[in-house]
């Protein structure tokens, strides 16, 4: 029989840098692109708001770039700070809040890819992270935000499922919708992530809120912000050349957002 932990993942840094690492590469690639076409002057130092454990800041770090992050986290906090110190960098990333914090000097460029600007619960905390990040960016910065939009009329995206492994260590994970409350923008979402190991296997259990935002939800938060522009959107793909058109219909959307 499966053990079954019922968890938060992020409190297994381990395991979620194992999953969440296998677009690195793509996403590496298009942030280093994104930083010499979209930025109107050199990127030295980057940004990483809820950066978990770190796996796209290392690889800045290791490119050259001076690198910094926060997570409400304090393991996966822990987790990319032994990482960034193993390689020779500083230990640069802090327990913060994304809708609350400051920075010391301001950044070329930051970046959000995954959907964790979703966990921001209400639209106040939404404009007071866009704050936060405007203020953390020297004008003409950007900030590159990945996120899942609702679509005007379905079908919706309902799961997902993916595996990855290294080593003798595997995981396959599913998430899928629980509920969609449209009214009080909210997305519940139930995961499951079985773990094998050459001794072991169980299973950890968990479910997440996400907010919901259509494209004309998130064009209104960004107005009511008034601190970037939409400098060009693309998508999941991540092809440089081939910027997307953002509709009603489209969900997936990276976007470089311009500070002003």
């Amino acid at each position: 029989m499966t053990d079954i932990i019922k968890a938060n993942l992020y409190d297994y840094p381990k395991y979620y840098d194992l999953l969440f690492g296998s677009d690195c590469a793509a996403e590496f690639r298009f942030l280093k692109g994104c930083f010499r076409k979209h930025v109107p002057f050199e990127v030295e130092r980057v940004f990483e708001p809820a950066c978990g454990t770190g796996r796209l800041l290392i690889r800045l770090a290791r490119a050259g770039y001076a690198v910094a992050g926060n997570d409400l986290n304090d393991k996966a906090v822990e987790f990319c700070n032994d990482r960034l110190e193993r390689g020779g960098f500083p230990r640069s990333v802090r327990v913060q809040d994304m809708a609350d914090f400051r920075v010391r000097q301001t950044f070329h460029a930051a970046f959000n890819m995954i959907n964790s600007f979703r966990h921001l619960p209400s639209e106040e905390t939404a404009e007071a992270h866009l704050r936060c990040m405007a203020d953390a960016l020297k004008p003409g910065g950007i900030y590159l935000l990945g996120l899942h939009h609702t679509p005007a009329r379905g079908p919706y995206t309902e799961e997902e499922a993916w595996n990855a492994r290294k080593g003798h260590l595997s995981i396959n994970s599913y998430m899928w919708t629980k509920e969609r409350d449209f009214k009080g923008r909210n997305e519940r979402i139930g995961l499951t992530f079985d773990i094998y190991t050459p001794t072991q296997q169980f299973r950890i259990e968990d479910e997440m809120n996400y907010r919901t935002y259509s494209v004309e939800q998130f064009r209104e938060l960004l107005a009511r912000t008034g601190r970037f522009r939409v400098a060009e959107t693309y998508d999941f793909h991540y092809r440089l050349d081939q910027p997307i058109e953002v509709t009603s219909r489209t969900e997936d959307v990276v976007y470089v957002l311009q500070r002003v």
